[in-house]
């Protein structure tokens, strides 16, 4: 119940938004995360591993958004389409909850370590998630947009 306030209240305050569902705002977040992606493993070549995993975490964001603008839905809050993802459209959120948790960690504090095995199963984790969202975005028809878009939105707005 929690979470369905959380939801409703982001959704007033207009930080959730009913938008037309979009082929091309959900293509043009999937090239972002493609991007992302590419970015990390170069941070990682070079060393900066802090910011890798921080690629690797906003790469899995992308491909969210993509498949959120999908449906119709605007999201500008991390947590509420991590939740979204897991209600909606019933897919395990581990991975980028766990890259989420990890990205804050690294991006602003200090008292951690991170080696570059870590690095690279973030990555992976990255490409694993991108692998399966990009999978269910290709089988999404009309007629599925529309019955996630209406469960999205009944999930936002219930109080």
């Amino acid at each position: 119940m929690k979470k369905l306030n959380f939801l409703n209240k982001l959704f007033k305050e207009g930080k959730i938004k009913e938008t037309e569902p979009s082929e091309e705002v959900a293509k043009a977040y999937l090239d972002k995360s493609s991007k992302s992606l590419s970015s990390a493993k170069v941070l990682l070549d070079i060393g900066n591993l802090e910011d890798s995993v921080t690629m690797a975490y906003y790469s899995m964001y992308h491909c969210l958004l993509g498949l959120l603008f999908r449906i119709g839905i605007k999201c500008e809050n991390h947590a509420a389409a991590i939740i979204i993802l897991k209600k909606v459209f019933e897919i395990d959120n581990s991975l980028i909850s766990k890259a989420k948790k990890e990205r804050i960690d690294k991006q602003y504090y200090i008292d951690f370590t991170i080696n570059k095995s870590e690095t690279k199963e973030a990555i992976e984790s990255s490409e694993e998630f991108a692998s399966k969202l990009i999978n269910f975005i290709d089988k999404l028809n009309n007629e599925k947009v529309e019955d996630y878009h209406y469960k999205a939105i009944n999930l936002i707005k219930s109080t």
